[in-house]
């Protein structure tokens, strides 16, 4: 009987580093920590006419929990703004990097980071933890929104060291079901209203009876404007 290839790979011991190609050209602890973002809570961002937003799910239903200690989405800076999938204790290490980048750069050069050199410089450090030996990957995708001047932008970084820029894009649990719906109805020409509106009825698809408004968190910029706001459970709906 033929051993499947997954199995083989783990008896020659391809598995036990990061740094260890197995014969099919696979990082497996690198593709591991991809199966362990896809256990993680799931957030939808989305690049609007008027500005752009995170909704995330926080997931939480412990009572004992204080609500406001278990974030999902992470103010980076005042125009900046991030949501994560995956192990929690590992993306407070890169969000806590990209809140001090963006400060040094307020410093230094008296102007906001733009998104795209914050998420470049933690892809960085993602890749790096797949490419040298005696550290595991990050078990982390990273989506951070915020404004360009007066440009949304959205970036999704993965468990690889790869990042892109979306119109919309989601992380974390059902992704794949996700995005299939955000390709089906999403537009370039969407508000912000809209948008919100879209996202939380492709919640409602995805989790069927298990959608309750309680366990959401949004934050969102609009256009022109120089501060985010944040929304949680039934002021969504409002």
């Amino acid at each position: 009987m033929e051993i499947p290839t997954d199995m083989q790979n783990q008896a020659m011991g391809y598995d036990r580093t990061a740094t260890m190609f197995s014969p099919e050209g696979h990082l497996l602890q690198v593709e591991y920590a991809e199966k362990t973002v896809r256990l993680g809570s799931s957030s939808i961002g989305m690049v609007c006419s008027d500005g752009v937003f995170i909704l995330a799910d926080k997931r939480n239903t412990d009572k004992l929990i204080v609500k406001k200690s278990a974030n999902k989405i992470y103010e980076i800076d005042s125009h900046l703004f991030a949501s994560v999938a995956g192990i929690i204790a590992d993306a407070r290490v890169l969000i806590e990097r990209a809140q001090v980048l963006a400060q040094q750069h307020r410093i230094t050069y008296d102007s906001a980071i733009e998104p795209e050199l914050v998420i470049k410089d933690i892809s960085n450090i993602k890749q790096q933890f797949t490419q040298y030996g005696g550290a595991r990957p990050f078990g982390v995708s990273m989506m951070l929104a915020g404004m360009n001047q007066k440009n949304p932008e959205l970036f999704v970084s993965d468990t690889t060291g790869n990042y892109l820029s979306y119109f919309a894009n989601a992380v974390g649990e059902n992704d794949e079901k996700i995005k299939e719906k955000l390709r089906e109805d999403y537009k370039k020409e969407i508000t912000l209203k809209e948008g919100i509106k879209l996202g939380l009825k492709i919640f409602r698809e995805v989790q069927e009876k298990k959608f309750d408004i309680e366990r959401f968190e949004l934050i969102f910029i609009k256009t022109g404007e120089e501060k985010l706001k944040t929304l949680e459970a039934k002021e969504i709906e409002e």
